[in-house]
């Protein structure tokens, strides 16, 4: 079983590149201060690292 990060949006998408915007709703954030739990999958750490300036990671 893969282990769980969290994710929390720390900055807003409006005027970011259409990519990020879309990234963080395949993150399942879309407003400021909103936490997701994910799975640690490569798949979801290249996502991660395409908006790296706009979220925090735990775990």
């Amino acid at each position: 079983m893969s282990d769980k990060i969290t994710v929390t949006q720390i900055a807003s998408g409006n005027g970011r590149k259409p990519g990020q915007q879309q990234t963080l709703i395949g993150l399942g954030l879309n407003k400021i201060n909103r936490t997701s739990e994910l799975e640690d999958t490569p798949a979801v750490r290249g996502m991660i690292r395409k908006v790296a300036h706009l979220v925090k990671v735990e775990g």
